[in-house]
């Protein structure tokens, strides 16, 4: 057993040296705090999800000081994604640029080697100041008096040690064994999905300027991805329903030729490629990826960030911004604390807060990408209608995804309320994936709502890395909710103007 008078002693303890803790990790250091970071792989390691959004890129990476390492390593540009999707039958493409506030410099993002990419944030950490120790496990949580205090590890040796912090960060992916501490796991029953894929060289590329951007296409059984990594390495996927598991029992390599048969666009664009059989990319792979999020993304001593805490299905490319995104957050309310400058139920309240606002914004997003009218007559996509999904009976995740009111009241008194709501988003915020693309004002004007909902928080990010101390002051996002500091490293509340003050008297 380890000695606990001689515990290693940090103020910030990170698990987990993906996109998620790097972030936290780096931004916590950056804010003065002493950091230990344990990686249980022996070198950053193959992870899916490789297509990067423009808050990840514009956002958080100069934030973290790794644009210049970014561009050197010269991944494949994305100007957004080109889809096979719903009734139309030619390919459509949703543009970054599409977004005004966006357009310019910001509006393109990157598809990356996910080695390489972890790499490079991992290294700035280290360079940072963090202390990065890999080939170090997580075996449990040291807690006293309801906070933890610390955590427990096998270091490289395989010698149990311990470690005493103010703050434990699990950012250990989906397989956490430490996020049960702060609340249970709540599966969606809508995002049940598998994901089967591998690395094919020398596919084809769709028409300029879109060859680097993502290419994701319906079919019968489900959808595939389609990632362009390099001029010759491409990333693909098949993501099909829980209950077309079956399939998968003739063999990997036999379903996967099955489903690329079954795909016309992909299968076109993989008629002179082959599949890559040797080294990291050489196998195929499954994953679950069924949606989730935690009752409670933070416990005293404790937070969550990126898959330990919520997920959701990948065709939108979230999950390393939601990894980041948190992450930022998530060093905001530390470094916030550490200072004592404001209390904890208040910071790490902001931090869940927009954790959650952000996972539902991605949440309606998908929803209405998998109602929009589709062809194709399969149990798969039928199922996938709002009306018809089973989560109108999950009241337990709804209650998660749509947050509470000012007051702590529910904002929906059922699951079946708040999906009715959304029912017919996917024609408003799709309309090319229809034969009919005629809008009207209506229509419009809704849609832009919802794009500035969605991406006024990421474009925040995005103007603070641009403007950096001398950028304007933001506004709450809750109303009496704390707004970033001018070096966003720290949470602080608005300004009260003079004329506001006055009126309050």
């Amino acid at each position: 057993m380890p000695d606990h008078d001689s515990a290693l002693q940090y103020d910030v303890a990170v698990v987990g040296g993906g996109p998620g803790g790097s972030t936290v990790a780096t931004l916590a250091r950056l804010g003065g705090a002493r950091v230990l970071l344990l990686e249980k792989e022996a070198s950053p390691a193959y992870k899916i999800g490789e297509s990067l959004l423009p808050a990840t890129i514009h956002g958080i990476c100069p934030l973290l000081g790794v644009s210049d390492a970014i561009k050197k390593a010269k991944f494949v540009p994305k100007m957004g994604g080109t889809f096979r999707w719903g009734k139309s039958p030619e390919p459509w493409t949703f543009e970054f640029a599409s977004s005004a506030s966006m357009r310019g410099p910001t509006s393109t993002a990157f598809q990356v080697e996910r080695i390489k990419f972890d790499r490079i944030l991992l290294d700035n950490a280290r360079d940072k100041g963090v202390d990065v120790r890999l080939g170090c496990a997580a075996t449990g949580l040291l807690s006293d008096q309801g906070r933890v205090n610390g955590l427990t590890f096998l270091d490289s040796s395989g010698v149990s040690q311990n470690c005493r912090a103010r703050y434990v960060v699990d950012a250990s992916g989906h397989q956490t064994a430490l996020a049960k501490a702060a609340g249970e796991r709540i599966y969606s029953k809508f995002f049940q999905n598998i994901a089967l894929f591998g690395y094919y060289r020398n596919g084809g590329r769709l028409p300029k300027p879109n060859q680097g951007n993502i290419f994701c296409a319906a079919f019968e059984h489900g959808w595939f991805w389609y990632i362009p990594l390099s001029d010759t390495l491409t990333s693909v996927g098949a993501v099909i329903g829980k209950e077309q598991a079956p399939i998968l029992s003739s063999g990997y390599e036999t379903a996967m030729s099955e489903l690329i048969s079954a795909c016309a666009p992909v299968r076109d664009l993989l008629s002179g490629a082959e599949r890559v059989t040797e080294g990291t990319y050489g196998q195929l792979r499954v994953r679950k990826d069924y949606s989730y999020s935690h009752t409670r993304f933070w416990a005293p001593g404790l937070v969550l960030v990126g898959d330990a805490a919520c997920f959701i299905d990948p065709v939108f490319s979230s999950g390393v911004h939601l990894a980041t995104y948190s992450g930022l957050l998530a060093a905001r309310s530390i470094n916030t604390c550490l200072e004592n400058s404001l209390n904890e139920e208040e910071c790490f309240g902001e931090f869940e807060a927009r954790y959650r606002r952000e996972y539902s914004h991605f949440y309606d997003f998908l929803l209405a990408f998998y109602d929009v009218d589709e062809d194709v007559d399969s149990y798969y996509w039928q199922a996938r209608k709002i009306l018809n999904s089973p989560e109108s009976g999950n009241d337990a995740f709804i209650d998660l995804v749509a947050g509470v009111g000012g007051g702590g009241e529910r904002l929906y008194g059922s699951a079946e309320e708040y999906l009715s709501e959304r029912n017919g988003l996917g024609s408003v915020l799709f309309p090319d994936s229809s034969t009919d693309r005629s809008t009207n004002k209506k229509t419009e004007d809704k849609r832009a709502a919802f794009y500035t909902d969605l991406l006024g928080e990421i474009t925040q990010v995005q103007v603070q890395a641009m403007w950096g101390d001398v950028r304007p002051s933001e506004r709450p996002v809750f109303p009496g909710g704390l707004i970033p500091s001018q070096d966003g490293l720290h949470w602080t509340r608005p300004t009260v103007s003079k004329k506001a003050a006055g009126l309050r008297r």
